[in-house]
């Protein structure tokens, strides 16, 4: 009951939000003062169930065929109502003489519902059905401009996505269904771990793979991701720190399933890892602060989702919830980039060392094996420390030395050094973490995404180091190769929507308006 309450309290938030008639700033009190309560109830929740954990000596317990909650899931309900609660407070004041705004609170509420929901699903069609919900709900946040023709087309290509994306968890479930004779996750387990695979077992995994891709906006269908800027900017925070990253949280929870898939691994490596390396590439092409974020997003889903392929889903699990609260602040926080702008202008910015970008990798690898050695052998594969040390090396790039401020350079490196090894610590560290997700690397797959961050890697080094020679391969990668161009057409094509004419409102949400109801007001 501690777990379902958040949802519960939320869905009591977007029904009032939806038939009341109070004033806004009343209408905002309600909802902050649901949302924190919401929170108090998944803290509660999350030790409860840590408690349990560690009392019986399991991850998860069942509430009945259809719920269940589970440790990981404690930890995601937590975050996503704390970001929930924060975004609340922060929408009050920035959406302030909107004239829209119960129909946003309404939206809000619905989606942190929706998503409790999601994380306490113990069978395909709760699964199912809340995900759709979420999208249903998003949709009435990303158009919450409806006059914007850019914001309706992003929001139609995000609706073709996520109902192809149903369409592929439907054929998952039946797959799984047919193999088991239940939609219970917890029957699914069962029949898995006493070896009862099969191949409709495999191919369900491959159809979830292939879900959870769509979901998470990885390349080619990547595009809306970065079009929806131009919804509030607490939407944007809502959007990439609670919503496209529950992919990486499925894919943890059905990590048995993939165990029996290696075609889903596979798959979930080539488009992990191409996502991560041309997104990667394309944001620092990018000076937009929203959009720089959005390419970010992608690239963290794609490296988050290449994890979970490689069969390391603790660390995944860490990266969720890290990139999660990351980005919720560079979203709500993303006006400091002016001043970022005004500092650069007074002081320049520096360019930086050529030695320093040559000697990084092999410094950044000495620090990760050393430690690894200090931690113990088989603290993760090889290959894994590799791809830590390439992601740490950039931290250890330095700027030229300058008469001026020579004394600036060592203390940098000194600097980068020790945030390198801090890091590489902590990820040894919450190796053990009570978060409810273990390990099963694919060692193959390891040895082609080291292959793939390194090459990444150099096409980083070689934009900083000769930008004008790699000026033909910097306009393509500006433009994500084109992919996004050629997605468009055919969602268009395929599902023809009128999203042009600017000044010229949309329909309604789906769930129109209703007489009398606070949807059309604005006033207090």
């Amino acid at each position: 009951m501690l777990a379902l309450a958040p949802a519960l309290l939320m869905s009591a938030a977007a029904l009032w939000a939806w038939r009341g008639r109070a004033a806004v700033e009343r209408l905002w009190r309600r909802f902050n003062a649901l949302a924190f309560a919401a929170l108090a109830f998944a803290l509660a929740g999350l030790v409860s169930q840590l408690a349990l954990a560690h009392a019986r000596g399991a991850a998860g317990a069942g509430v009945d065929a259809w719920l269940a909650v589970n440790s990981f899931g404690a930890w995601v309900s937590l975050l996503v109502q704390l970001l929930g609660a924060a975004i609340g407070v922060y929408s009050s004041n920035h959406l302030r003489g909107e004239p829209r705004q119960p129909v946003y609170v309404t939206a809000l509420a619905a989606v942190l519902a929706a998503v409790h929901l999601l994380l306490l699903a113990n069978h395909w069609i709760v699964l199912i059905a809340a995900w759709a919900a979420i999208g249903h709900a998003m949709h009435a946040l990303l158009c919450f401009y409806r006059d914007r023709p850019f914001a309706l087309l992003a929001a139609h290509k995000k609706r073709v996505t996520d109902r192809a994306a149903d369409l592929l968890l439907i054929a998952a479930a039946l797959l799984a269904w047919s193999g088991t004779g239940s939609g219970s996750f917890s029957v699914l387990w069962a029949q898995i771990a006493a070896g009862h695979a099969s191949t409709a077992l495999a191919w369900s995994g491959v159809c979830l793979a292939l879900a959870v891709i769509a979901r998470t906006a990885l390349m080619p269908v990547h595009g809306w991701l970065v079009q929806v800027m131009e919804a509030p900017t607490p939407v944007s925070a809502l959007l990439h720190a609670g919503v496209v990253n529950l992919g990486g949280y499925v894919l943890v929870l059905f990590a048995p399933l993939l165990g029996v898939s290696p075609a889903a691994r596979w798959l979930l490596v080539a488009f992990g890892l191409v996502s991560a390396m041309v997104a990667g590439l394309v944001l620092l092409t990018r000076v937009s602060q929203k959009v720089h974020l959005a390419w970010s997003t992608i690239a963290q889903m794609g490296f988050m989702l290449l994890e979970c392929g490689l069969g390391l889903y603790l660390f995944a699990a860490l990266h969720l919830l890290g990139h999660s609260l990351y980005k919720a602040h560079n979203f709500l926080n993303a006006s400091g980039a002016v001043r970022e702008c005004e500092r650069k202008l007074f002081t320049g910015e520096a360019r930086n060392s050529g030695l320093s970008m040559a000697i990084a990798v092999p410094v950044a690898l000495a620090i990760v094996f050393a430690l690894q050695a200090v931690l113990g052998d088989g603290a993760w594969p090889w290959w894994w420390s590799a791809v830590l040390a390439l992601a740490w090396a950039p931290l250890l790039w330095v700027p030229e030395t300058e008469p001026d401020r020579s004394g600036a350079v060592p203390a940098r490196a000194a600097t980068a050094v020790a945030m390198a090894a801090f890091l590489t610590l902590a990820a040894g560290l919450v190796d053990h973490a009570p978060i409810g997700a273990d390990n099963d690397p694919l060692a193959p797959a390891g040895v082609v995404a080291l292959i793939g961050m390194g090459a990444m890697y150099f096409g980083m080094v070689a934009f900083q180091l000769w930008p004008q020679s790699v000026v033909a391969l910097r306009r393509w990668v500006y433009a994500g190769f084109y992919m996004d161009e050629g997605y468009t057409h055919w969602v268009l094509r395929l599902w023809p929507a009128r999203w042009a004419g600017a000044g010229r409102e949309a329909a309604p949400a789906p769930w129109g308006l209703r007489g009398g109801s606070a949807w059309g007001r604005s006033g207090s």
